[in-house]
Protein backbone atom coordinates (compact mmCIF):
# COMPACT_ATOMS: atom_id res chain seq x y z
CA UNK A 1 0.00 0.00 0.00
CA UNK A 2 0.91 3.63 -0.45
CA UNK A 3 0.28 5.23 2.94
CA UNK A 4 0.01 8.94 3.68
CA UNK A 5 0.89 9.84 7.25
CA UNK A 6 -0.92 12.90 8.58
CA UNK A 7 0.94 13.85 11.74
CA UNK A 8 4.60 13.04 12.27
CA UNK A 9 5.12 13.09 15.99
CA UNK A 10 6.17 10.11 18.07
CA UNK A 11 3.29 7.99 16.82
CA UNK A 12 3.88 9.00 13.21
CA UNK A 13 7.48 7.80 13.40
CA UNK A 14 6.43 4.51 15.02
CA UNK A 15 3.77 3.95 12.34
CA UNK A 16 6.28 4.66 9.58
CA UNK A 17 8.60 1.98 10.98
CA UNK A 18 5.78 -0.56 11.42
CA UNK A 19 4.44 0.08 7.92
CA UNK A 20 7.82 -0.38 6.25
CA UNK A 21 8.37 -3.63 8.15
CA UNK A 22 5.10 -4.91 6.64
CA UNK A 23 6.20 -3.97 3.12
CA UNK A 24 4.27 -0.74 2.66
CA UNK A 25 5.43 2.58 1.25
CA UNK A 26 5.06 5.96 2.93
CA UNK A 27 4.22 8.07 -0.11
CA UNK A 28 3.76 11.35 1.77
CA UNK A 29 4.11 12.77 5.27
CA UNK A 30 1.94 15.78 6.14
CA UNK A 31 2.84 17.73 9.28
CA UNK A 32 2.66 21.27 10.60
CA UNK A 33 5.24 22.57 8.11
CA UNK A 34 3.48 21.33 4.95
CA UNK A 35 -0.26 21.34 5.75
CA UNK A 36 -1.09 22.44 2.19
CA UNK A 37 0.07 19.08 0.85
CA UNK A 38 -3.05 17.53 2.35
CA UNK A 39 -5.11 19.10 -0.43
CA UNK A 40 -2.61 18.71 -3.26
CA UNK A 41 -1.96 16.36 -6.15
CA UNK A 42 0.55 14.62 -3.90
CA UNK A 43 -2.39 12.78 -2.33
CA UNK A 44 -3.30 11.00 -5.58
CA UNK A 45 -1.06 8.01 -4.90
CA UNK A 46 -2.59 7.37 -1.49
CA UNK A 47 -4.27 4.02 -0.86
CA UNK A 48 -4.99 4.98 2.72
CA UNK A 49 -4.31 7.79 5.20
CA UNK A 50 -3.26 7.22 8.80
CA UNK A 51 -3.99 10.30 10.90
CA UNK A 52 -2.49 10.99 14.35
CA UNK A 53 -2.54 14.72 15.05
CA UNK A 54 -4.18 16.99 17.63
CA UNK A 55 -7.83 17.26 18.73
CA UNK A 56 -8.28 20.70 17.17
CA UNK A 57 -6.97 19.59 13.76
CA UNK A 58 -8.28 16.03 13.49
CA UNK A 59 -11.73 16.57 12.02
CA UNK A 60 -10.46 19.01 9.39
CA UNK A 61 -7.75 16.54 8.34
CA UNK A 62 -10.13 13.58 8.26
CA UNK A 63 -12.77 15.52 6.32
CA UNK A 64 -10.29 16.60 3.65
CA UNK A 65 -9.21 13.01 3.03
CA UNK A 66 -12.72 11.55 3.03
CA UNK A 67 -13.84 14.19 0.52
CA UNK A 68 -11.03 12.97 -1.75
CA UNK A 69 -12.49 9.45 -1.30
CA UNK A 70 -9.35 8.22 0.44
CA UNK A 71 -9.79 5.67 3.26
CA UNK A 72 -8.81 7.09 6.65
CA UNK A 73 -7.57 5.46 9.84
CA UNK A 74 -7.52 7.94 12.74
CA UNK A 75 -6.10 7.52 16.21
CA UNK A 76 -6.47 11.11 17.40
CA UNK A 77 -8.58 11.46 20.53
CA UNK A 78 -10.45 14.44 21.98
CA UNK A 79 -12.39 15.35 18.81
CA UNK A 80 -15.27 12.86 18.90
CA UNK A 81 -18.02 15.46 19.16
CA UNK A 82 -17.59 15.53 15.35
CA UNK A 83 -17.45 11.75 14.88
CA UNK A 84 -20.97 11.49 13.46
CA UNK A 85 -20.14 14.15 10.87
CA UNK A 86 -17.04 12.20 9.85
CA UNK A 87 -19.14 9.06 9.57
CA UNK A 88 -21.61 10.85 7.29
CA UNK A 89 -18.80 12.18 5.09
CA UNK A 90 -17.39 8.69 4.73
CA UNK A 91 -20.71 7.25 3.60
CA UNK A 92 -21.50 10.20 1.33
CA UNK A 93 -18.19 9.81 -0.49
CA UNK A 94 -18.25 6.03 -0.77
CA UNK A 95 -14.98 5.44 1.03
CA UNK A 96 -13.94 3.93 4.36
CA UNK A 97 -13.17 5.25 7.84
CA UNK A 98 -11.96 3.71 11.07
CA UNK A 99 -11.33 5.54 14.31
CA UNK A 100 -10.02 3.98 17.48
CA UNK A 101 -8.98 5.54 20.75
CA UNK A 102 -6.37 2.78 21.00
CA UNK A 103 -5.11 0.46 18.24
CA UNK A 104 -3.30 -1.94 20.54
CA UNK A 105 -4.62 -5.46 20.01
CA UNK A 106 -4.26 -6.13 23.75
CA UNK A 107 -6.22 -2.99 24.66
CA UNK A 108 -9.01 -4.01 22.31
CA UNK A 109 -9.08 -7.36 24.09
CA UNK A 110 -9.31 -5.37 27.34
CA UNK A 111 -12.34 -3.51 25.96
CA UNK A 112 -14.02 -6.81 25.25
CA UNK A 113 -13.14 -8.39 28.60
CA UNK A 114 -14.25 -5.29 30.52
CA UNK A 115 -17.56 -5.13 28.69
CA UNK A 116 -18.23 -8.83 29.26
CA UNK A 117 -17.35 -8.52 32.96
CA UNK A 118 -19.73 -5.56 33.35
CA UNK A 119 -22.52 -7.72 31.93
CA UNK A 120 -21.93 -10.26 34.70
CA UNK A 121 -21.44 -7.70 37.47
CA UNK A 122 -24.91 -6.19 36.95
CA UNK A 123 -26.16 -9.07 39.10
CA UNK A 124 -23.86 -8.18 42.02
CA UNK A 125 -24.73 -4.77 43.40
CA UNK A 126 -22.20 -5.01 46.21
CA UNK A 127 -19.46 -4.17 43.69
CA UNK A 128 -18.73 -0.65 42.46
CA UNK A 129 -16.54 0.12 39.48
CA UNK A 130 -13.84 2.71 38.88
CA UNK A 131 -11.27 3.38 36.14
CA UNK A 132 -7.78 4.82 36.45
CA UNK A 133 -5.55 5.87 33.56
CA UNK A 134 -1.92 6.99 33.80
CA UNK A 135 -0.04 8.69 30.96
CA UNK A 136 2.99 10.85 30.24
CA UNK A 137 2.87 14.53 31.12
CA UNK A 138 2.66 15.63 27.46
CA UNK A 139 -0.68 13.91 26.83
CA UNK A 140 -3.19 16.68 26.14
CA UNK A 141 -6.57 15.04 26.74
CA UNK A 142 -7.84 13.72 30.06
CA UNK A 143 -9.37 11.28 30.57
CA UNK A 144 -7.73 9.32 27.80
CA UNK A 145 -9.84 8.15 24.90
CA UNK A 146 -9.13 4.59 26.00
CA UNK A 147 -10.52 5.23 29.49
CA UNK A 148 -13.64 6.81 28.01
CA UNK A 149 -14.11 3.82 25.69
CA UNK A 150 -13.78 1.46 28.66
CA UNK A 151 -16.38 3.46 30.58
CA UNK A 152 -18.77 3.49 27.64
CA UNK A 153 -18.43 -0.28 27.30
CA UNK A 154 -19.34 -0.74 30.96
CA UNK A 155 -22.29 1.66 30.71
CA UNK A 156 -23.70 -0.26 27.76
CA UNK A 157 -23.70 -3.56 29.67
CA UNK A 158 -24.46 -2.50 33.26
CA UNK A 159 -27.79 -0.69 33.81
CA UNK A 160 -26.55 0.67 37.12
CA UNK A 161 -24.02 2.77 35.22
CA UNK A 162 -26.14 3.70 32.21
CA UNK A 163 -25.56 7.40 33.03
CA UNK A 164 -21.93 6.99 31.96
CA UNK A 165 -18.74 8.35 33.52
CA UNK A 166 -17.59 11.35 35.53
CA UNK A 167 -14.19 12.67 36.66
CA UNK A 168 -12.98 10.97 39.83
CA UNK A 169 -12.95 14.25 41.75
CA UNK A 170 -16.63 14.78 40.91
CA UNK A 171 -17.96 11.35 41.89
CA UNK A 172 -21.71 10.84 41.51
CA UNK A 173 -23.87 7.86 42.37
CA UNK A 174 -24.62 5.70 39.36
CA UNK A 175 -21.69 7.04 37.34
CA UNK A 176 -18.27 5.50 36.64
CA UNK A 177 -15.47 7.57 38.25
CA UNK A 178 -12.45 7.96 35.99
CA UNK A 179 -9.16 9.07 37.52
CA UNK A 180 -6.48 10.62 35.29
CA UNK A 181 -2.83 10.79 36.32
CA UNK A 182 -0.07 12.49 34.31
CA UNK A 183 3.48 11.58 35.25
CA UNK A 184 6.88 11.06 33.66
CA UNK A 185 7.09 9.29 30.30
CA UNK A 186 4.45 6.61 30.95
CA UNK A 187 3.16 5.34 27.57
CA UNK A 188 -0.16 4.26 29.06
CA UNK A 189 -1.68 2.28 31.95
CA UNK A 190 -5.39 1.51 32.26
CA UNK A 191 -7.02 -0.18 35.24
CA UNK A 192 -10.66 -1.20 35.60
CA UNK A 193 -11.49 -2.12 39.20
CA UNK A 194 -14.64 -3.66 40.70
CA UNK A 195 -14.47 -3.25 44.46
CA UNK A 196 -16.54 -4.57 47.37
CA UNK A 197 -16.15 -4.84 51.13
CA UNK A 198 -14.74 -8.37 50.81
CA UNK A 199 -12.62 -8.37 47.64
CA UNK A 200 -11.58 -6.63 44.44
CA UNK A 201 -11.48 -7.64 40.78
CA UNK A 202 -9.03 -5.74 38.57
CA UNK A 203 -8.30 -5.65 34.84
CA UNK A 204 -5.05 -3.90 33.97
CA UNK A 205 -3.18 -3.12 30.77
CA UNK A 206 0.24 -1.49 30.74
CA UNK A 207 1.91 -0.45 27.51
CA UNK A 208 5.71 -0.68 27.48
CA UNK A 209 6.04 1.43 24.33
CA UNK A 210 4.05 2.63 21.31
CA UNK A 211 4.91 -0.24 18.99
CA UNK A 212 1.65 -2.09 19.67
CA UNK A 213 -0.35 1.03 18.83
CA UNK A 214 1.58 1.54 15.60
CA UNK A 215 1.21 -2.06 14.47
CA UNK A 216 -2.52 -2.01 15.16
CA UNK A 217 -2.96 1.18 13.13
CA UNK A 218 -1.16 -0.36 10.14
CA UNK A 219 -3.22 -3.55 10.42
CA UNK A 220 -6.37 -1.40 10.50
CA UNK A 221 -5.19 0.45 7.37
CA UNK A 222 -4.67 -2.86 5.59
CA UNK A 223 -8.19 -3.90 6.57
CA UNK A 224 -10.05 -0.81 5.30
CA UNK A 225 -7.93 -0.09 2.20
CA UNK A 226 -10.14 -2.22 -0.06
CA UNK A 227 -13.44 -1.88 1.82
CA UNK A 228 -16.19 0.71 1.98
CA UNK A 229 -17.97 1.79 5.14
CA UNK A 230 -17.34 2.77 8.73
CA UNK A 231 -15.46 0.22 10.83
CA UNK A 232 -14.06 -0.37 14.31
CA UNK A 233 -11.17 -2.41 15.65
CA UNK A 234 -13.69 -5.09 16.58
CA UNK A 235 -14.28 -5.55 12.84
CA UNK A 236 -10.55 -5.76 12.20
CA UNK A 237 -9.96 -8.29 14.97
CA UNK A 238 -13.11 -10.31 14.33
CA UNK A 239 -14.89 -10.00 17.65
Amino acid sequence: MNIVLVGYGRMGHEIEEAAKKRGHTISLVVDVDNKADLNSDKMKKADVVIEFTLPGAAFKNISACLKMKIPVVSGTTGWLKDYDRARELCLENGTSFLHSSNFSIAVNLLYRLSSELAGYMKNYNEYTVSIEEIHHVKKLDAPSGTAIALAEGIAERHPGYAAGWCPDQQRKDGMIPVKSVREGLVPGIHIVEWDSDIDTISLRHEARNRKGLALGAVVAAEFISNRKGVFTMSDVLGF
